[in-house]
């Protein structure tokens, strides 16, 4: 297979190229790449006037739900959902049933991903078993079974000898740490965001301290441990101040958020809209500005998707009583591509924060355009609308508040496991 995709906008972050050029691929690796390939033999040609050239997205943050929760989704279906969406990696959470505290579960993963999966599978372990918060698990042998990573993600690890001991077993194995910050004590349950619409709707709230809380008492662990941390889906402007003194201290940390922290408030919930019930929760216009300002300033490197399926039997229900979450493999790019339409971030940098920066925080060699690299591609229209209906989402499940409406930026082709896959719907 030997294709020339020409006159596209040529964005990498690993060579810091962003200009309109030429890609050439065969069999598989990037050939060549320059602003002008000429060729003589018989190759496939993609024009791309218009449109952007990018490696193949990186999800940090994403539950597949498999073993245990297959109604919901599985590696197959999720897997897709992130083909479509550009994601051509991604990092699953550990909390399926049984969860993945054990290495025949990261085995079974993996299995089960090289079987069905359609993109590049990479398991994250528990930090404790049964993510309890108690006994830490045995990390060399979760890497050794394949883990990349581990957290105990849905679940905080409350007690801070424990994850200050986590910290220290983990420097040893080389394996990054990924922290859902929660204090439970002061969410435990809440359902949405402790304030006006919490108050009007006579529904539990849940503090901003509940996050920040957590976030600085693992920053202080980072610090005293030396210990590389990695702050999972913040959503709130108070925790803002303390990444910005972790950087001046030069903490070993990283953050991430997510696009619905970025896009959404908490009046989506206004009418008991359990599509809308997340967590942590959908915050104030103030703290969504706050997180778009904390990225353009780099003290938020990492957009993830924190993709969480959820069939009907648990959305469509009382709201005290429907589990958190949306899908969001699909929505991760459009919504994302609002930060450069209003300026926060550069094509590029946007580029960096989905691609190199996650790949960072996993450890693992980032997707590239280089020459001589396997051909991760995809081919965006950032300026296409559509209206995202229940055809179009490739997840079982369909749970997200932006069902039926317009979003703008799509993936168009991609070219993937020396395939060609048109993405036209």
């Amino acid at each position: 297979m030997r294709v020339l995709v020409k006159k596209g906008r040529i964005i990498d972050p690993s060579q810091n190229l962003d200009f309109v050029g030429d890609l050439l691929i065969e069999e598989g690796k990037i050939l060549g790449i320059e602003k002008n390939i000429e060729i003589k033999e018989k190759v496939e040609v993609i024009e791309a006037k218009d449109l952007w050239i990018l490696p193949g997205l990186v999800d940090i943050h994403v539950h597949l739900r498999e073993p245990g929760e297959e109604w919901k989704e599985d590696i197959e279906t999720g897997t897709k959902a992130a083909l479509y969406g550009g994601i051509l990696r991604l990092a699953c959470m550990p909390n399926t049933k049984p969860p993945n505290d054990s290495p025949e579960v990261t085995k079974y993963i993996l299995e089960r991903a090289l079987e069905k999966a359609h993109v590049k599978v990479y398991p994250i372990a528990c930090i404790t078993k049964n993510q309890e918060g108690k006994e830490i698990t045995e990390f060399g042998r979760l890497k050794k079974a394949g883990a990349i990573g581990i957290s105990d993600d849905g679940k905080w690890v409350q007690n801070s000898d424990v994850m200050k001991r986590a910290l220290l077993y983990a420097k040893n194995f080389d394996l990054p740490v990924i922290s859902h910050c929660e204090d439970i004590n002061l969410s435990k349950g809440g359902q949405i965001n402790e304030g006006y619409f919490s108050a009007k709707l006579g529904l539990k709230g849940i503090p901003v301290s509940a996050e920040t809380i957590a976030v600085i008492r693992d920053l202080i662990l980072a610090k005293e441990t030396k210990k590389f941390i990695h702050l999972a889906h913040l959503s709130t402007k108070e925790v803002i101040p303390f990444l910005r003194w972790a950087k001046e201290e030069g903490i070993p940390f990283t953050a991430e958020t997510c696009p619905h922290y970025f896009t959404l408030t908490e009046k989506e919930v206004e009418n008991y809209n359990t599509l809308a019930k997340v967590n942590p929760p959908l915050r104030t216009q103030k703290d969504v500005e706050a997180i778009k300002l904390a990225l353009k300033e780099g003290l938020i490197e990492v957009i993830a998707s924190d993709h969480a399926p959820h069939s009907p039997l648990e959305k469509e229900i009382e709201f005290e009583l429907a589990s958190p979450g949306m899908i969001g493999l699909q929505t991760l790019l459009p919504l994302s591509l609002n930060l450069v339409r209003e300026g926060y971030l550069t094509p590029l940098k946007l580029a960096e924060y989905l691609i190199l920066n996650p790949s960072k925080v996993l450890g693992i060699e980032a997707p590239s355009l280089k020459k001589g690299s396997l051909a991760e591609v995809i081919i965006v229209d950032p300026e296409e609308e559509y209206i995202f209906t229940e055809e179009i989402i490739q997840s079982k499940s369909k749970n997200t508040p932006f069902l039926n409406k317009k979003l703008k930026g799509r993936v168009k082709k991609i070219i993937f496991n020396k395939k060609i896959f048109d993405l036209s719907f």
